[in-house]
C-alpha cells in the first residue's frame, strides 16, 4: 500500500535565541550587519550581486547558477567544510537558504526559521512556528524556503499561514491564514516576491482542497488576488470536470514559481487532480491540474495555460521546475519555458504564448504513454491505466521522473540543463474515492519496485533544452533527490541519498569532488561571496526518498545540517 507520511508536531529542539537591537542594524554579539532594503531591483539583479542568494531559483528565470567563479574545476579538490550548522529538527531538509547582507536565513522541517551569520555559522535569532497536532500534511512536514523583501522574511507554515518577519529580530511583523488546514490545506511552498507581493501556493491535492496561487501585500499581508487552479460554475475549463468534481479537484501549487520582468509575467505550475489514482468521479482533461499557469502578476488573470498531463490519475503532478531559457528553432531564438515534468517528459513551451514547441523522454522507464503528439499531448497506454487489480508496473513510479520537492538548474555558459532524476516502476492500483474534507482523498495507491527487472535507481543527466539531448549522465545506485546548482567555475552541485555531496564538470560529467555530509542529500545548495571568500551551502539530512523505491538509504539520518563549504584560507 501507499507509505503515508500523516506527521505530528513534534517537540523543537533547544536553541538559543539572540536579541537582537537597532533599527538599520543588527547585531550578534560584537558583530553588526548593516541591512539594506531587500528592493525590487536587488530581487531583478539576483546572483549578480555576489554576496546574495535572494530567492528559491537564485534568479527570477530559476536557474540556480552562481556566477561566481572562484571555486572551479581546477581547485575544486581543496574544497572543505568552513561551518556546519545541525539544526537538530528530524524530517526532510529541503530548503534552499537565503542569503541577504552576511546574514543566512534557513528553515527546518515543522517551520523552524533560523538566522545565522554566513560566514561563521553563529546563530543570530531562531523563530518556531507554533502548529497543531492535527495538520493535514501529505508527504513530510518539510519547507522549502523563505522569500525576502524590504525588511521582512516571508515563510509559509504547515498550517496554511503565511508569516513575515523583521530579519533583523525574528519578530513577526504580521501572520494571515492562507485558508483553513483543518480542510486539507497546507504550505510547504517557498515565496516568490513580485512587484510588492508575496506569491505563495498550497499543498491539498491529496485531500482534495481546491488549489490556487495567492498573492499578498509585503507590507501589510493584505490579500490583494487568488487564483484558483480548478474553474467554476460558468467559468472556461468547467466543462472539462464531470459535474461538481471541480470543487474537489486538487490542483494544488506547492513549488516556487518563475518570472518573466520583461514580459512582466508570473509563471506557476499545478500539481495532481483528486482524487489522485480514480479518475471516474472527475471525467474530462480536468483543467488546470498537471499544467503550467501564464499569470498576470497584478492580478492573477490567466493569460495562457498548458497542460502536461490532461486526466492525470497516476499522481504525476506538473509542479516541477519551470526554466525561464532562450532556446533555436528554426534558426530564430525563441523566449521558452523548459521543465522536466514528473511525467517522464522534458517539455519546451514558447513563453510569449504557451506554443509547443517540442518533447522529449529523460528517464529510461516510461511506459505510461507511447509518446506526444504534435501539440504535446501525452499518448496514453490505455494498459498502464491503473486498475483496482494493480498488476502492471506503470513507469515512472508515483515519484515521478524527476520529484517535485528539489530542483534542477541551468547554466547559461553550456546551455545545459541539470537534472536528478529517478527511475522507478511501481503497481498503481485504483480503489473506490469518497469525498470527507480534510480527510485524504487518493482512490487507490501503490506499492513499491520489486524485482531485478523493476529495481530503481538514479542518474544526473546534462539535458540540452533546444534538442532534448542528454550530453551526459552520471548514474547512482539510489534514485537522486537532492537539488542543483551550477557556477560560473563550470561545475555543477547535487547530493545522493548516500550522504554524499558531489560536485561534476558541467561539460563532460567527471565527478570533481565529493564530500560526506553524514545525511541523505535532499536539499538546494546556493552559493554566495562575502569577504573575497565564496561559500557553497549544502542542506543535508531526514532520510531518504521512501523505503518503498529502492529500500531504506544507508544514511537516513533523523537530524539535519546545513554544511558550508569553502577554500582553505
Amino acid at each position: 500500500m501507499r507509505q503515508q507520511w500523516l506527521w505530528r508536531g513534534l517537540s523543537p529542539a533547544l536553541f538559543l535565541t539572540l536579541a537582537l537591537h537597532g533599527n538599520a542594524q543588527a547585531q550578534n554579539g560584537q558583530k553588526t550587519y548593516d541591512l539594506k532594503p531587500v528592493t525590487q531591483e536587488r530581487l531583478l539583479k539576483g546572483p549578480n550581486d555576489p554576496s546574495a542568494w535572494l530567492m528559491y531559483g537564485g534568479n527570477y528565470e530559476s536557474w540556480r547558477f552562481s556566477p561566481l567563479k572562484d571555486i572551479n574545476r581546477q581547485n575544486i579538490k581543496k574544497l572543505a567544510p568552513a561551518w556546519i550548522f545541525q539544526t537538530g529538527i528530524p524530517g526532510q531538509l529541503e530548503a534552499s537558504p537565503i542569503i541577504a547582507d552576511g546574514i543566512l536565513y534557513l528553515t527546518a522541517s515543522y517551520n523552524h526559521l533560523y538566522a545565522l551569520d554566513a560566514v561563521t555559522g553563529d546563530a543570530i535569532w531562531k523563530y518556531d512556528h507554533s502548529l497543531p497536532d492535527d495538520m493535514r500534511v501529505c508527504c513530510g512536514p518539510t519547507n522549502r524556503g523563505v522569500a525576502i523583501a524590504d525588511d521582512k522574511v516571508f515563510m509559509a507554515t504547515l498550517d496554511a499561514r503565511l508569516v513575515a518577519l523583521d530579519r533583523k529580530t525574528g519578530a513577526v511583523a504580521w501572520n494571515v491564514k492562507i485558508e483553513e488546514y483543518a480542510n486539507g490545506f497546507s504550505a510547504t511552498v517557498a515565496p516568490l516576491v513580485v512587484k510588492g507581493k508575496v506569491i505563495v501556493g498550497v499543498g491539498g491535492g491529496e485531500y482534495g482542497a481546491r488549489g490556487f496561487v495567492d498573492a499578498y501585500d509585503v507590507a501589510t499581508g493584505e490579500r490583494r488576488w487568488r487564483r484558483y487552479t480548478t474553474p467554476q460554475t460558468g467559468e472556461k475549463g468547467v466543462e472539462t470536470w464531470e459535474g461538481d468534481s471541480w470543487k474537489t479537484g486538487g490542483g494544488p501549487t506547492w513549488i516556487t514559481g518563475s518570472y518573466d520582468a520583461e514580459q512582466d509575467v508570473l509563471y506557476w505550475a499545478t500539481g495532481n487532480a483528486a482524487p489522485d489514482w480514480n479518475g471516474d468521479v472527475r471525467k474530462g482533461d480536468n483543467l488546470y491540474t498537471d499544467s503550467v499557469l501564464a499569470l498576470n502578476p497584478d492580478t492573477g488573470e490567466i493569460k495562457w495555460y498548458f497542460q502536461f498531463t490532461p486526466h492525470d490519475v497516476w499522481d504525476y503532478d506538473g509542479n516541477t521546475d519551470l526554466f525561464l531559457v532562450n532556446v533555436e528553432r528554426n534558426g530564430k531564438t525563441v523566449k521558452a519555458l523548459a521543465q522536466p515534468n514528473r511525467n517522464g517528459f522534458m517539455y519546451v513551451l514558447d513563453r510569449t504564448n504557451g506554443q509547443y514547441l517540442h518533447g522529449s523522454q529523460y528517464v529510461d522507464k516510461l511506459n505510461w504513454a507511447k509518446g506526444l503528439d504534435e501539440k504535446g499531448r501525452p499518448i496514453v497506454d490505455p494498459q498502464f491505466v491503473p486498475q483496482p487489480e494493480g498488476k502492471e508496473w506503470i513507469c515512472p513510479g508515483a515519484p515521478g521522473g524527476k520529484n517535485s520537492s528539489y530542483t534542477a538548474a541551468y547554466s547559461p555558459q553550456t546551455k545545459l540543463m541539470y537534472v536528478p532524476v529517478i527511475e522507478s516502476c511501481m503497481q498503481m492500483k485504483k480503489a473506490a474515492a469518497t469525498f470527507i474534507q480534510g480527510i485524504p482523498y487518493w482512490g487507490g495507491g501503490w506499492e513499491g519496485s520489486q524485482g531485478d527487472d523493476q529495481s530503481s535507481y538514479g542518474h544526473f543527466s546534462a539535458i540540452d533544452p533546444t534538442t532534448g539531448a542528454v550530453k551526459w549522465r552520471h548514474t547512482e545506485a539510489y534514485p537522486l533527490i537532492g537539488g542543483t546548482l551550477t557556477t560560473a567555475g563550470g561545475l555543477v552541485f547535487t547530493g545522493n541519498q548516500e550522504g554524499l555531496a558531489l560536485a561534476f564538470n558541467d561539460a563532460t560529467g567527471e565527478v570533481l569532488w565529493k564530500f560526506q555530509t553524514g545525511g541523505s542529500v535532499r536539499g538546494q545548495p546556493a552559493s554566495y561571496k562575502i569577504g573575497g571568500r565564496q561559500y557553497i551551502a549544502i542542506p543535508s539530512g531526514g532520510g531518504g526518498i521512501v523505503a518503498t523505491i529502492a529500500g531504506e538509504p544507508p544514511l537516513a539520518s533523523k537530524g539535519s545540517a546545513l554544511v558550508v563549504f569553502a577554500l582553505p584560507q
